[in-house]
């Protein structure tokens, strides 16, 4: 462990004293035992200088001072009221996009050194003051030269480097976690803080971010539902970004919405559709979307549409496994739980020999009870702890590449309650789920399919003839002696063999399935074939 990890990890010690948050853990129910523990810090026998702070103010303001990181695991938290109590979550709140500015002038001369050009040159007006601040940049408002609004985004100064100690001390606790503890092996820790560290050290990159955002203002081109700012490419820069300049109510501003009458129900029920048209008509969605980064437009209230900014998380999904969450949702919502079941062990997700009885009457167990209540009043944060709960008995592994996405999901349903409490999130999301379910056994769907297949035809077939080859002729100067060539022979015609049976398997299912992606089993036949009875 480097000095600079062990330094961190002290600082993170003081600021868990000053802000006296060990308050919270012994305010929860524990054991006699960890209770009498607190007796042996010393820190609790000072006198408390922060009395004034209630214990939402105190973590908010310790989450503050450790950085990017944490401010972000408090973002989350925050849009999860009804997993908080009230002063902790209008605390937590204040994070989302009132984080402590850094000095205007370093912002400044941070931007002309990136732009190569002074500031005065580049924009007719710059407002020295920040219009908003956040864990990992802050936004100046500004106008071009060519008379365009815009905000200029420029990344803190030295975060790398404290973003480095803290995912030094996340990566350690990772690996004792996964040496120490089966359950905690199938969770994959050091995978999931993996993925984290490309996605934090992701956001740093604001060229990246313009680019997620350009490509989502293409996705919702003239689109009712979501309006994303226009980039400006010729000022932006990997620590600057310019964009249009928005003007909206913060999504959270139940007041002004209000105030403005905005339709609440359709409201909530368009950020359901905007979520899942991401997820399964793209495979492209907006992975942090935070009520600091959304807002609603004030033209046509009574037809609310959504403002998204801040693109630097995105997240998509393989075919597979957007065909995997569809067909899970209907099956878990039709209470089909030999279906969702069945699911988990096709996909992987746990071994190919638990019994399916067993594992379906455990999924049964948990379930039950949830859906005795209306769906309008089941949370899905609480379906994903009971299933992993359950799941956990039969060695069930999380999969790092859905943990932006299940992270997502929890944001939009903590925000779609807060806008409309009794938001029914399955009734709005089953429409859409349909839809795309039917369009992709439309003719058009297998028409797309079979024209990409028929175009990797050549490479799976030079792929093929390079394989024979390399088999049938290893050493085209020296050939084998005759009992090797003999023994090759039925090697060979072994292989065939597995050819033939596995290009008919794919072959059968491919059509039972009405599906194209039979086409290379047939380039499996006719290879196996050929294996088979040549001299």
């Amino acid at each position: 462990m480097k000095l600079l990890a062990v330094r961190r990890l002290l600082r993170i010690q003081r600021v868990v004293i000053r802000y006296r948050l060990d308050d919270l853990m012994f305010a929860l129910p524990l054991p006699w035992w960890l209770k009498i523990t607190r007796f042996a810090m010393p820190w609790r026998w000072l006198p408390r200088s922060r009395q004034e702070l209630n214990r939402g103010a105190r973590l908010r303001l310790a989450l503050q001072d450790l950085g990017p990181i944490f401010i972000k695991f408090g973002q989350i938290l925050s849009t999860r009221r009804d997993l908080l109590p009230e002063d902790i979550a209008d605390e937590l709140m204040l994070l989302q996009d009132r984080v402590p500015p850094f000095d205007p002038k370093q912002a400044m001369a941070l931007i002309e050194q990136q732009l190569g050009a002074k500031i005065s040159d580049v924009f007719s007006r710059f407002d020295v003051e920040p219009l908003a601040s956040a864990s990992v940049a802050q936004v100046h408002a500004a106008r071009l030269k060519t008379g365009e609004e815009v905000v200029v985004k420029v990344i803190r100064p030295g975060l790398k480097s404290v973003i480095g100690q803290d995912l030094a001390w996340l990566f350690l606790l990772a690996r004792q976690a996964e040496r120490l503890s089966a359950d905690a092996r199938l969770l994959h820790p050091v995978d999931v803080v993996a993925d984290y560290e490309r996605t934090i050290y992701d956001e740093l990159d604001l060229l990246r971010e313009a680019a997620n955002s350009s490509q989502l203002r293409r996705n919702f081109e003239d689109s009712d539902l979501l309006y994303v700012p226009q980039v400006y490419w010729d000022w932006c820069r990997p620590k600057v970004l310019v964009m249009e300049r928005i003007y909206g109510v913060q999504v959270t501003d139940m007041a002004a919405l209000a105030d403005q009458r905005t339709d609440m129900k359709l409201l909530a029920e368009r950020g359901v559709e905007i979520f899942f048209t991401q997820v399964f008509r793209d495979s492209f969605f907006h992975a942090d979307m935070h009520p600091g980064n959304i807002f609603v437009s004030t033209v046509a209230p009574w037809s609310p549409r959504y403002i998204a900014i801040d693109c630097g998380i995105v997240g998509s999904l393989t075919p597979e496994d957007q065909d995997y969450l569809a067909r899970n949702l209907f099956a878990f919502f039709k209470r089909d739980y030999r279906r969702v079941a069945q699911l988990h062990i096709d996909s992987g997700w746990v071994p190919a020999e638990t019994k399916l009885n067993e594992f379906e009457a455990a999924i049964r167990t948990v379930c039950e009870p949830i859906f005795e209540k209306p769906l309008k009043d089941i949370s899905f944060g609480q379906v994903l702890m009971r299933l992993f709960q359950t799941a956990r008995r039969f060695n069930m592994e999380v999969q790092p590449q859905l943990v932006l996405l299940q992270k997502t999901l929890l944001n939009i349903e903590g925000l779609g309650r807060q806008l409309y409490p009794d938001l029914d999130l399955w009734s709005t999301a089953q429409p859409f789920l349909e839809r795309w379910m039917r369009e992709r056994v439309s003719p058009k769907s297998l028409f797309q399919n079979v024209q990409s297949q028929v175009e990797q035809l050549p490479h799976l077939a030079n792929m093929t003839r390079d394989l024979l080859e390399r088999m049938s002729q290893p050493h085209r100067k020296d050939p084998p002696p005759p009992w090797e060539q003999r023994r090759d022979r039925w090697g060979l015609r072994l292989v065939g063999g597995v050819l033939l049976v596995g290009g008919t398997v794919t072959a059968v299912s491919g059509i039972a399935l009405d599906s194209v992606q039979a086409w290379p089993a047939w380039l499996m036949l006719g290879s196996g074939f050929y294996l088979v009875v040549r001299r």
